[in-house]
């Protein structure tokens, strides 16, 4: 793939920093950032401590998903398996923590498939993609106030569920992609 070299500076830089609200799992800054014109303007972000995503296999082909109530939209969502990572916390050890708390599994192999960044216009969240595969089941060990039922797909029942809108939540669309062509051998 060849290298693109930027031809712009498009750098905007930080003159000032202000927490307009600092939550559970969220913080809200209000900066003034010098754009590359040398004017300054306004700029609102989430700070987000980032979270997990897994794509877990099971030996029948099938898919584990969840199904768990969103307060914000007030519906239940079809997801994969995910958790947000705690300050300081490996990936890929809350991506092992967050299997084993929600679903119950365990898995022998674990695949790295992508960092991806879902709302790059308001936040500074990542997502850490991972294939568990080789899963044992041990038992669900929800935390305190965490609800949800746990099922099996396959994959292209999973996929027609993103078709036909019955999987909308944006990091399972993703990480089903993602998991199509990884399975397929294309990636």
């Amino acid at each position: 793939m060849p290298e693109i070299k930027p031809a712009l500076n498009l750098t905007e830089t930080p003159v000032d920093s202000r927490k307009v609200f600092d939550g559970e799992l969220l913080q809200v800054f209000q900066d003034h950032a010098r754009l590359p014109d040398g004017k300054v303007r306004v700029r609102e972000y989430i700070a987000h401590p980032g979270a997990v995503v897994v794509v877990a296999l099971l030996d029948n082909g099938e898919l584990v998903l969840e199904r768990q109530h969103r307060y914000p939209l007030h519906r239940d969502f079809f997801e994969l398996p995910a958790g947000k990572i705690d300050p300081g916390e490996d990936p890929l050890a809350c991506a092992q923590r967050e299997l084993l708390e929600e679903t119950g599994y365990v898995a022998a192999r674990w695949r790295h498939l992508a960092t991806l960044h879902p709302c790059i216009g308001y936040s500074d969240e990542k997502l850490v993609y991972y294939l568990a595969q080789g899963l044992g089941f041990q038992g669900a060990r929800l935390d305190e106030g965490e609800h949800l039922e746990v099922l099996t797909l396959t994959l292209p029942t999973a996929l027609e569920w993103v078709k036909t809108g019955r999987i909308t939540d944006n990091k399972s669309v993703s990480g089903l992609f993602w998991a199509e062509k990884v399975l397929r051998g294309e990636w």
